[in-house]
């Protein structure tokens, strides 16, 4: 089989024009000039707790809900989710406060138990050349959100992308959520870079993470505006009713004041300060 050029890929075919990725509910991303805000906890942790992240969230304008009820952790001792329990906690609150709902799949055996639940399947940062799973959730046909590799090029998310594309679905969301540097005064270095590169070479809706991209709750509103400012389609934050309460990922999370402080200042940049993709 002959290698297809980059730009002969489903995923960068910008003779289509940029393709939005609509979920449930009405919501659109990327396709236009629309900003979309993914917010959540980073695990769904009780059922008080992903309600009040999705009461946070919705009077931020934010219109979809992220949260982790399976949760991939570097140290097997650190809390690693609630299972199919989160999952059901996490639509009941999408529900409930009119979101649409994104979660992470770890593998294969878990697709059909998520996709139950959820109007988005995420691979993560770990998974993004897990190539079975890649073709199981591109085959279930749903929305995919795609987290950029700690150490992936540009050339290698596309391509795992492209995996979910032959799989059949082209509804995917590009997310740089940070690489591995030397630096080690941040969690990651968010490779803002790297995001726009993804959006000139592919149709495909790209958005970045600047919770897990800096692991710094301080670093998070400013990385977020620039998202804008540099026309990326949207950005996802974590955010927690009580932080320092965490179960996991509290120091990266915004609480009600820092997720306020953010949508104020994103209502502050004018059109023409967005970069036009």
């Amino acid at each position: 089989m002959t290698e297809p050029r980059l730009d002969n890929l489903r995923v960068a075919r910008r003779d289509v024009g940029r393709q939005p990725v609509c979920l449930p509910g009405g919501v659109t991303i990327g396709g236009g000039d629309s900003f979309t805000l993914f917010a959540g906890p980073c695990s769904v942790e009780s059922e008080d707790q992903i309600q009040g992240a999705a009461r946070l969230a919705t009077s931020a304008g934010a219109k979809v809900l992220r949260g982790g009820a399976f949760k991939p952790r570097t140290s097997p001792y650190s809390f690693r989710g609630l299972g199919e329990e989160g999952l059901k906690m996490m639509r009941q609150a999408a529900d409930d406060h009119h979101l649409a709902m994104v979660t992470e799949v770890l593998h294969i055996g878990q697709v059909d138990t998520v996709a139950k639940y959820s109007d988005m399947l995420q691979v993560g940062s770990r998974n993004m050349q897990n190539f079975e799973l890649l073709e199981a959730v591109g085959g279930t046909g749903m929305p995919v959100l795609l987290k950029r590799g700690l150490a992936a090029t540009v050339e290698e998310t596309l391509m795992a992308a492209e995996y979910i594309a032959l799989a059949g679905s082209e509804q995917i969301v590009l997310c740089e959520r940070g690489i591995r540097t030397f630096e080690t005064s941040s969690r990651n270095t968010l490779d803002l870079n790297s995001a726009l590169r993804l959006q000139a070479l592919s149709c495909l809706p790209v958005i970045a993470d600047p919770s897990h991209g800096t692991g710094r709750r301080e670093m998070v509103v400013p990385m977020a505006l620039a998202t804008r400012v540099l026309g990326l389609d949207g950005v996802m934050v974590e955010i927690h009713p009580e932080p320092d309460a965490a179960l996991s990922d509290g120091s990266q999370s915004l609480d009600a004041q820092g997720l306020d402080e953010l949508t104020r200042k994103l209502a502050l940049i004018p059109p023409e300060a967005v970069a036009q993709a």
